[in-house]
C-alpha cells in the first residue's frame, strides 16, 4: 500500500510559479512510477506529467510541455511538479498517483491504483 499526500497548491498570478509536492509512505516507493493529473470544474480529469521509478523517463501533456517539470527524490519519497509560466487555464485540482508498474510514465489513469486527495491550484489573470 502507498499513501500519497499532495501539497504546494495555492493562488498565483498568471506568469507565476508553484512547486507541488507528492509525499508518499511506503518503503518501496522508489520502485513506483508517479503521475500528476488535474481536474478543473466541469471537466474530466486529465494527464499532466509522469515519471518512471528512476526518473530517467518523463512524459508531459502537450499543454504543459516546456512549462512544467516533474522530478523525484527517492531518498525523500517525494515527487515534485515545478510549474512555471502559469496560465489561468492551469487552474484545477492537482492529484498525484502512483503505480507499482515502475517503468510506466504515461497518462493512462487506469494504470495508477493509488491516488492522493489533491491540492488546488488557482491562477488569476
Amino acid at each position: 500500500q502507498v499513501q500519497l499526500v499532495e501539497s504546494g497548491g495555492g493562488l498565483v498570478q498568471a506568469g507565476g510559479s508553484l512547486r507541488l509536492s507528492c509525499a508518499a509512505s511506503g518503503r518501496t516507493f522508489g520502485s513506483y512510477a508517479v503521475g500528476w493529473f488535474r481536474q478543473a470544474p466541469g471537466n474530466e480529469r486529465e494527464f499532466v506529467a509522469a515519471i518512471d521509478w528512476s526518473g530517467s523517463n518523463r512524459n508531459y501533456a502537450g499543454s504543459v510541455k516546456g512549462r512544467f517539470t516533474i522530478s523525484r527524490d527517492n531518498t525523500k519519497n517525494t515527487v515534485y511538479l515545478q510549474m512555471n509560466s502559469l496560465k489561468p487555464e492551469d487552474t484545477a485540482a492537482y492529484y498525484c498517483a502512483a503505480t507499482g508498474l515502475g517503468t510506466v510514465a504515461d497518462g493512462s489513469q487506469w494504470k495508477y491504483p493509488y491516488w492522493g486527495r489533491g491540492t488546488q491550484v488557482t491562477v488569476s489573470s
